[in-house]
């Protein structure tokens, strides 16, 4: 139980420190990002990148998950369901400013693309690459 926890606990870590690092670089590389970030006035081209960023998140998280709690199956999802009640709020303060379909986008995929990365993780550790020579 105690890796479950610290499973999802380092999961949502890592979700926040990767978004946080790739929102620093589409400040870098997209011209007028920094600028329309404030007022949150996107181009839709800016929009699809900040989805790349939640759904690479998402996916590193579910991973993170996987590699500190790998028998509990269940954890990625419960992180995908922890992120989605603390994104819901934030999406209702912001409803108008973005189409529903970013919104729906965004939300909708959280706990999948988790579950999804744990699984890659898990695939991953198995990988006959991976396993020992004899």
């Amino acid at each position: 139980m105690w890796r479950t926890i610290a499973g999802i606990i380092s999961g949502f870590v890592a979700w926040w420190l990767v978004a946080t690092i790739l929102n620093w670089g589409l400040r870098a590389w997209i011209p007028g990002y920094a600028l329309a970030e404030p007022a949150m006035l996107f181009t839709l081209g800016m929009k699809i990148a900040r989805l790349c960023i939640g759904a690479l998140a998402s996916l590193t998280a579910g991973a993170m998950v996987r590699i500190i709690a790998p028998a509990c199956r269940w954890a990625a999802w419960a992180l995908g369901l922890v992120l989605l009640a603390l994104f819901i709020p934030d999406h209702i303060h912001v409803w108008t400013r973005f189409p529903v379909w970013y919104h729906l986008t965004f939300l909708i995929t959280l706990a999948p693309l988790a579950a999804l990365g744990a699984w890659l993780a898990s695939r991953a550790r198995m990988s006959p690459e991976r396993a020992p020579k004899i």
